[in-house]
């Protein structure tokens, strides 16, 4: 008998079908709109702004991708990108007129499937308002202010109508490249606080914008402590400097010398800032 159950067990065993395999998950996506900052943009050795994989919508998809393994990042962005040319095209070519038309083109094709979406817009708009020295320079900049958050407004709504309420997108604001302007003396200095000033009016309109999408906002101009004249730091090569200097030095190539700078880009470490602000702002941290 005993042998008898040990051929009908073994004959059992053997009839019997393997457990079957776990279906592979279902393929996600990670849109990454905007400009030369999505696209990871930094000085090369000569001096040119070129591409690199160090763009925080790399950071992001790297921490992001151990927890979701089918989760793919496609990366719109374009350098030099303004919120007309990201409605109406212009700066870089899409076989669907624009970025704008590109994305929601996207969204729609994958709608269920989109994890994630980033967006960063509204900086090359007003690129040169930043290092302007006086009231009366800055006047025709203040101007162009409507224009631009009316712009970033269409932009994320069509966004949003295209993903869908579901779907988790997270903007971003901007760090201050002209608060390196700081260290060229008395017309410097007077230089950084007006451009901080206009920096927070910006700053707030764009806050608006996404907020009246529904959108959350990355604050990247807290993470670089722009409005901070305080709490020096000595910087390598630079000196005593307020903390709002201080960060941009440490972390853009704004600062730097000659061939690579100065160059108002993230390097490795302030796009490393600019991932960590989109984790928190997204709640994926």
């Amino acid at each position: 008998m005993a042998a008898l159950g040990v051929i009908t067990a073994a004959v059992l065993t053997a009839c019997s079908s393997p457990p079957a395999a776990k279906p592979p998950p279902p393929r996600s996506y990670y849109l990454a709109l905007g400009d030369s900052l999505s696209k990871g943009v930094q000085p090369d050795a000569a001096g040119a702004s070129v591409e690199t994989g160090q763009g925080y919508p790399d950071l992001v998809y790297a921490t992001l991708l151990a927890s979701h393994p089918a989760l793919r990042l496609v990366r719109l962005g374009c350098p030099g990108e303004t919120t007309q040319t990201m409605m109406h095209g212009g700066s870089c070519h899409y076989p669907a007129g624009s970025q704008l038309a590109a994305a929601t083109a996207f969204l729609r094709a994958h709608r269920g499937h989109v994890f994630l979406v980033t967006i960063d817009i509204g900086a090359n708009d007003l690129e040169d308002c930043g290092n302007q020295p006086g009231i009366a320079q800055l006047a025709p900049c203040i101007g162009r202010l409507p224009k631009a958050t009316a712009n970033v407004a269409a932009i994320l709504a069509s966004l949003r109508a295209a993903a869908g309420p579901g779907v988790r997108i997270v903007g971003m604001n901007y760090y201050l490249p002209a608060l390196a302007e700081w260290r060229s003396g008395v017309l410097g200095r007077m230089t950084a606080r007006l451009s901080e000033k206009f920096a927070v009016a910006y700053d707030d309109l764009l806050k608006r914008a996404y907020g009246q999408a529904g959108i959350t906002v990355a604050n990247v101009f807290e993470a670089f402590e722009t409005s901070n004249f305080g709490d020096p730091v000595t910087v390598p090569g630079v000196g005593s400097v307020p903390r709002n200097v201080a960060r941009i030095c440490q972390w853009t190539w704004a600062c730097a010398p000659p061939p690579r700078g100065p160059n108002q880009h993230a390097n490795a470490a302030g796009y490393r800032v600019i991932a960590d602000a989109i984790l928190a702002a997204a709640k994926l941290s």
